[in-house]
């Protein structure tokens, strides 16, 4: 991996459905190495030491959508992994009071899709509680109905499993129905430390976002 990432949606720690972090950890710089070094904490651990430490974990990022026709809706999520190849299962976790957990459910069917690098705006728009409509991006109905953003780098298109209790969060579980990859030659959109980016991108020039 070259170069470090740009900003987004949480300026130490996730991106993960909805969560939003204190005020005070929105704006500014992500805490300098030096400090980060010398964290260690034993139990009991505190929230916004969690979320720094897991902050230093590189993922991709996701927008998932669920519902379809006028119902649908997007959230920025980067709590995703696949699961199961045979059968094909794929989890992702929510925030308990995220806006997108009451539609997936009563669905039955989410699409988790894969953002390249030059979606930072997209992160942007569907992170938070106030965030753009499906309409608001380039979108196409996958063959659940559920729209897959028309320019993320890959899709999954599933079928609600199972959900399960995760503290703060529920965790579903889906089944992969449907899965494409239309930008199989763009850089992803990577987290780090509370900054987005593509894998070859500098810091340098970036804003970390006001996510609420």
């Amino acid at each position: 991996m070259a170069g470090a990432m740009s900003s987004n949606a949480v300026a130490a720690g996730t991106v993960a459905g909805d969560t939003v972090a204190p005020p005070e950890e929105r704006v500014g710089e992500p805490a300098p190495l030096s400090r980060l070094m010398s964290l260690h904490q034993a139990h009991p651990v505190d929230g916004r030491s969690l979320r720094t430490v897991c902050g230093m974990f590189v993922t991709g990022v996701t927008v998932i959508t669920s519902g379809e026709d006028g119902n649908a809706e997007g959230t920025t999520v980067n709590s995703f992994t696949s699961v199961s190849l045979d059968p094909p299962l794929v989890l992702f976790c929510l925030h308990n009071e995220s806006r997108l957990r009451s539609v997936v459910r009563e669905s039955g069917k989410f699409v988790v899709n894969f953002l390249q690098g030059q979606q930072e705006g997209v992160a942007r728009a569907f992170a938070g509680k106030g965030t753009a409509e499906i309409h608001d991006v380039a979108n196409h109905p996958s063959v659940t109905g559920v729209p897959v953003l028309s320019e993320a780098l890959a899709f999954l298109s599933c079928h609600l499993v199972e959900e399960f209790d995760g503290g703060d969060h529920t965790i579903f579980l889906g089944r992969v129905v449907e899965l494409g990859v239309p930008r199989q030659h763009q850089e992803p959109l990577v987290f780090f430390r509370g900054w987005l980016g593509a894998l070859e991108e500098e810091l340098r020039g970036v804003h970390p976002i006001i996510d609420g």
